[in-house]
């Protein structure tokens, strides 16, 4: 069984370019996405990663990431893809729950 692994890909100056955000799946067996962040993590059950468009998560059996390109935030992946899911990005500065608490 793979561990947790993760890996950041861009510096944060290269993330203000705003690099185009796409997805290709290919017979639900390969995956790639362009205009990727970070990987924050991945294992043989999933993958998750950051794209100016949200928090994009990647579930299935027998996952493997084959392929990061430091440049373009170009990420492969392969597998038996199963789902396919984006959440908000997290916006820094808003304040925690005690902050709207103290409102």
């Amino acid at each position: 069984m793979q561990t947790m692994r993760e890996a950041t890909l861009l510096e944060p100056k290269e993330n203000e370019a705003g690099l185009p955000h796409n997805i290709i799946v290919e017979e639900r067996s390969r995956l790639t996405a362009t205009g990727v962040t970070k990987i924050v993590r991945y294992d043989e059950n999933g993958a998750v990663l950051e794209t100016r468009q949200g928090t994009l998560t990647i579930g299935g059996s027998g996952i493997q990431v084959s392929e990061l390109s430091i440049k373009t935030g170009e990420v492969k992946i392969s597998g038996k893809i199963e789902f396919i899911q984006y959440t908000q990005p997290v916006l820094h500065g808003q304040g925690g729950f005690l902050r709207r608490l103290a409102r």
